[in-house]
């Protein structure tokens, strides 16, 4: 039995809070946190159980600290905006509680993504005797565990790693981002890199592609992207040579972007509008919709997975294995109310919970997903809705 307190009340925490409380046997206690109460109070009315709600700046760690002492949680699931990562930990560490997220810290002021941070908690966490996990998401998480569960079960070496996000849905809009777009457009605007040979190659945004043939979607051109589970994996992934991350946009959306970066828009530096200082892709986020009001219009399906080359364990040559999930919007909204990308977000950041809760995953520490057992994991990504599939390509 466990309370866990889960921060931020938008699309993903309230894929979260929804799917912790269909698990009663395990998330006896549930209370729901952000800064604006009122979407608590939305996803409050929409679960079938009572869960508290509470009103809290996820930037303030006196208000943090007083908030999990009055609720006193075994686990904090941080769903909020990843500029407040280090706070919230800090916070645990202040209380002595576990902590779970789903992605790496950012700074607000610099375009960056990078695990050093939070993993120079480690020490601290380990001597307060608590839990870190961090990119309990899809992507990082379930990618990660795909990779963790392909190591264990179907190569004796990896070679080769690239993880594939396809988004082929349409929710009818001209332009919007699927999550907050202040972090959206910083990740899809930073250059691009990937691990080849034990160095890190750096190339400009969005300027490298090709097409892939995802599985329930078809044919769609993706992009080379950073994303932060490469870090992890090139760390926890033995003798791994090459890592790379793409991801699909359509034509529409990289006309968007590239009018909106041309015109500045784009821009994380302060600039003077009438006398007074203003962020401009803060503007823009006000102007563009709210990524959890997508779902209800939303068509289609997601396909996230791992396209993994190596030496097999059944004999000496060369193997490629692919493995994946598909997920269809209209169905994540109609179980609980949100689109795919939140719901495959949300979905995963409830089962490592589970995990914690349960005694399954257990250390001291910060960890990434990647380093515990994948297998307890993996029985339950279908279970709660997000079934996988794996092909063995040669």
């Amino acid at each position: 039995m466990s309370r866990v307190l889960i921060i931020g009340a938008g699309g993903v925490g309230g894929v979260v809070a929804t799917k912790c409380a269909a698990v009663p046997e395990v998330f006896t206690d549930i209370v729901l946190a952000s800064r604006k109460i009122e979407k608590c109070e939305m996803i409050q009315r929409r679960i079938n159980r009572p869960i508290g709600i509470e009103k809290v700046d996820a930037d303030d760690l006196s208000e943090l600290v007083d908030l999990v002492e009055e609720v006193s949680p075994d686990l904090i699931i941080n769903a909020a905006l990843p500029y407040q990562d280090l706070t919230i930990m800090e916070a645990c560490l202040a209380t002595g509680v576990d902590y779970l997220d789903t992605a790496n810290y950012e700074p607000r002021d610099e375009a960056r993504f990078c695990y050093r941070w939070q993993w120079d908690y480690h020490r601290r966490f380990q001597k307060r005797g608590i839990m870190a996990l961090l990119g309990c998401g899809f992507d990082p998480g379930v990618t990660n565990i795909f990779c963790a569960y392909a190591q264990k079960h179907v190569f004796d070496e990896i070679d080769g790693i690239e993880i594939m996000d396809c988004n082929g849905g349409d929710h009818g809009r001209p332009f919007a981002t699927n999550f907050n777009p202040e972090i959206n457009i910083r990740e899809v605007t930073a250059p691009g890199r990937y691990y080849e040979d034990g160095r890190w190659i750096e190339v400009d945004p969005l300027s490298v592609s090709k097409t892939f043939d995802f599985p329930g979607i078809g044919q769609r051109e993706m992009r080379l992207m950073y994303h932060e589970e490469l870090e992890s994996l090139a760390k926890n992934i033995p003798g791994v040579r090459r890592l790379k991350f793409w991801m699909t946009f359509s034509p529409e959306y990289l006309t968007h972007l590239r009018v909106l970066q041309n015109v500045g828009l784009t821009r994380i530096d302060p600039v003077v509008y009438e006398g007074r200082e203003i962020v401009p892709l803060k503007f823009l986020k006000a102007l563009l919709p709210e990524p959890a009001s997508l779902g209800k219009s939303y068509e289609g399906k997601t396909c996230i997975g791992c396209l993994i080359e190596g030496k097999g364990k059944k004999d000496a040559g060369a193997k490629k294995y692919y493995i994946y999930n598909l997920c269809d919007h209209a169905k994540a909204y109609q179980e609980v109310g949100a689109q795919a990308v939140h719901y495959t977000t949300g979905v995963p950041a409830m089962i490592g919970a589970m995990l914690i809760a349960t005694g399954v995953w257990s250390g001291e520490g910060v960890f990434n997903v990647e380093e515990f057992d994948p297998d307890p994991f993996m029985e339950l990504l279908p279970r709660y809705g997000l079934p996988w599939t794996e092909e063995f390509l040669e």
